[in-house]
């Protein structure tokens, strides 16, 4: 029986690593991957849509089809997913001790759309009281200047938002010509400086734990889109390819718990992994959309408050009716 070759692009992911393999196969299918940055595979997908399937920003994703481009379309696989409280960062001995003190203050983002920087303003502003207009928002790159917004965002009106594109968010810090930074990427500042800009929260774990247990929201980074026209000839593509990547996580996880051998290079894996099921409730790391549905409808909700979607959206525009929102996996 022939299969239907499909090329993915995607980040280096254990538990992705067993379908890549081949220990795992998608039903039907064969899969001609490309392991590459998650940065040029972003690019590369947002203005080329070069590979079937490939990993993609969950925000990047939303503003496109929330202005109507349905070139892609997503599959509920998040290889993805991190907390974001760890991605604000201050000026080590500034006055920036709490959140409540970034009101009134500036603060860079590398782009408004990327999907870190949603969360982590819908925590400012739902959970923290600090309203987006609160702000001074800097778009520049992290630490190299020139960096862009990639898609089109509709910032509100009352919230003040300008690029800096000749200049890096790292270099502004330490100026002090911005107060704080958020971002995924961390900043890297030269030699000989590398103290002087720390994160806000000393105990990130225990104040994402704390946010977790609040709002049920485990921020999801990443997911899998594919080219429209390669799932609209061969819709079958998206239950198979859904259960295989399941199938890929599930073994990953099964390694992580293993007590046996260590198959990762870390002290006491077998105990994080069964801390995580005991906080998330069974499985740690949810594909579906179903098992979601709290962290898109936030995150969708966040998005169009922020101008990064145009419209209000549903979780499931964003992936095949097909599917349906509690597909079995």
């Amino acid at each position: 029986m022939s299969t239907l070759p499909l090329s993915l692009a995607i980040n280096d992911y254990d538990h992705v690593r067993d379908l890549l393999a081949g220990r795992v196969a998608a039903e039907g299918i064969d899969l001609i991957a490309s392991v590459l940055p998650v940065e040029e595979i972003f690019y590369r997908t947002t203005h080329y849509q070069e590979w079937d399937l490939s990993e993609m920003s969950l925000a990047k994703y939303a503003s496109l089809r929330s202005q109507g481009d349905d070139r892609l379309i997503g599959l509920p696989v998040f290889p993805s997913r991190v907390f974001r409280l760890s991605s604000l960062y201050v000026r080590d001995r500034g006055d920036i001790a709490s959140p409540a003190d970034l009101r009134g203050r500036r603060i860079g983002v590398p782009e408004w759309a990327q999907t870190a920087s949603v969360y982590s303003r819908g925590w400012l502003s739902h959970d923290q009281g600090v309203a987006l207009a609160d702000i001074e928002w800097v778009q520049a790159g992290v630490n190299q200047a020139g960096r862009r917004e990639k898609v089109a965002v509709r910032v509100p009106d009352h919230v003040r938002y300008r690029p800096a594109p000749g200049k890096s968010l790292t270099g502004m810090l330490l100026d002090g010509e911005i107060d704080a930074i958020l971002s995924a990427r961390p900043p890297a500042p030269p030699p000989g400086r590398e103290t002087e800009i720390v994160r806000l929260f000393s105990d990130v774990e225990s104040a994402e734990r704390d946010y977790f247990a609040r709002s049920g929201i485990f921020p999801i980074m990443h997911l899998i889109v594919m080219r429209r026209e390669r799932f609209a000839a061969h819709p079958w593509i998206a239950g198979n390819l859904l259960r295989a990547f399941t199938q890929a996580k599930d073994a990953s996880i099964a390694r992580l718990e293993d007590i046996t051998c260590s198959h990762f290079p870390l002290p006491w894996m077998p105990q994080r992994a069964a801390q995580a099921r005991a906080m998330f409730g069974g499985d740690p790391w949810p594909y579906g959309i179903a098992p979601n549905q709290v962290t898109l409808d936030a995150f969708l909700r966040f998005a169009h408050e922020q101008g990064v979607c145009h419209r209000p959206m549903q979780a499931d525009e964003l992936f095949p009716p097909e599917l349906g929102a509690d597909v079995r996996i």
